[in-house]
C-alpha cells in the first residue's frame, strides 16, 4: 500500500486529512503490535506534515503506551503527576462532577520549561457519551496569516513563559516555590521549527506573562492579537474521541483545545509527553 499525499508517501498507513489546514487520521496501524523503525520514521513524518495524527480503535495497555512514546525521544515526568503512581510517565487527566475540566484554552503544553516538549500522545480512558473533543490549531498558519509588517515586528520578540499562572493554583504551591525549581522562560515570540525550518507563533494564554522590552499596555495588546490567531477555525481542526482513540500533536507546532462541554460526565484522558529542545528563532 503506498500512499500519495502531496509530495509524501506513506506505505505503512493510510492517511486521512481531518482539514486543510491540520491534522490526519493514519488508518491501518495496530499499536499493539511490535513498533519498528520504518513506521515509527512514517508517523514522524506525517507529523511534521499533518502537526497532529490521530489513531483509532488502538486497543494497548500503558506500558505499550509509554513505549510507543519512547520510540520518538525521551519522555519527560509533568510535576502534576503524583510522586507514588506506579507509571510517572503518565500524566492521568481526570475530570468529572467533582473537578471540572480547566484545559478549555488554546495553550502549547509545558512552555514554562527551558525545553518545552517535542509533542505529546494522548489515549482515550473513559469518555462521556457525547462531547469532550480537542480541538487543534496550526500555528504556522496562524504566522503565515499575519501581515508583513506585524511578522517583521514580532520576530526577534521574546516573551517570558511562567508555571505559576497555571499550577500555583492547581497544585496548592507558592508561585516562588515552584519558580525555585522551574523559574520562568524567556522564549521567542516567532519560533523556527528545528525539524521543518518553519516559522509559528509561540505564546499562548495559559503560561505567556508578557513581552520582554515593551510596555504592560503594548505586550498586552499584541499578545491579545497573536492569541486570537489559535481561535481562527481556517487553522484548525476538531477530533471526536471513541473509545481507542489516540492523538499525537507536535506541541511545537500547534495549539490545542479541550472542550469542557460533559460536565458533569466522566472523561479520562492518559497523557505521555517527548521532551523537546531549547526554542530558537533564525533570522
Amino acid at each position: 500500500m503506498n500512499v500519495h499525499v502531496g509530495s509524501e508517501t506513506f506505505a505503512r498507513f493510510e492517511v486521512r486529512p481531518v482539514t486543510p489546514a491540520i491534522g490526519a487520521e493514519l488508518l491501518g496501524v495496530d499499536l499493539s503490535q511490535p513498533v519498528d523503525d520504518a513506521l515509527v520514521a512514517e508517523v514522524r513524518k506525517a507529523l511534521l506534515k499533518y502537526k497532529v495524527v490521530f489513531f483509532r480503535d488502538q486497543d494497548i495497555t500503558s506500558a505499550q503506551h509509554i513505549a510507543f512514546a519512547r520510540k520518538f525521544g525521551d519522555l519527560e515526568i509533568h510535576p502534576a503527576t503524583p510522586k507514588d503512581q506506579e507509571n510517572p510517565e503518565i500524566l492521568r487527566i481526570t475530570h468529572n462532577a467533582k473537578n471540572k475540566g480547566q484545559e478549555n484554552a488554546w495553550h502549547s503544553d509545558v512552555t514554562w520549561r527551558t525545553e518545552p516538549s517535542l509533542g505529546s500522545i494522548l489515549r482515550a480512558v473513559d469518555l462521556p457519551e457525547v462531547g469532550g473533543d480537542t480541538l487543534f490549531s496550526d500555528m504556522v498558519a496562524a504566522y503565515e496569516g499575519l501581515s508583513d509588517k506585524m511578522k517583521e515586528f514580532c520576530c526577534g520578540l521574546t516573551a517570558v513563559h511562567d508555571i505559576a499562572r497555571v499550577f500555583a493554583r492547581r497544585l496548592g504551591k507558592d508561585p516562588k516555590e515552584l519558580h525555585d525549581k522551574y523559574p520562568p522562560q524567556e522564549h521567542p515570540v516567532i519560533r523556527t521549527h528545528p525539524e521543518t525550518g518553519e516559522r509559528l507563533i509561540y505564546v499562548n494564554t495559559a503560561f505567556t506573562s508578557h513581552i520582554k522590552g515593551l510596555s504592560i499596555e503594548e505586550s498586552d495588546w499584541l499578545l491579545k492579537h497573536l492569541y486570537a490567531q489559535a481561535a481562527v477555525p481556517e487553522y484548525q481542526c476538531r477530533f471526536r474521541w471513541a473509545p481507542g482513540s489516540m492523538a499525537f500533536w507536535d506541541n511545537r507546532a500547534c495549539q490545542h483545545y479541550a472542550a469542557s462541554d460533559y460536565f458533569p460526565a466522566v472523561r479520562t484522558m492518559e497523557r505521555v509527553t517527548i521532551a523537546g529542545d531549547r526554542p530558537f528563532f533564525t533570522p
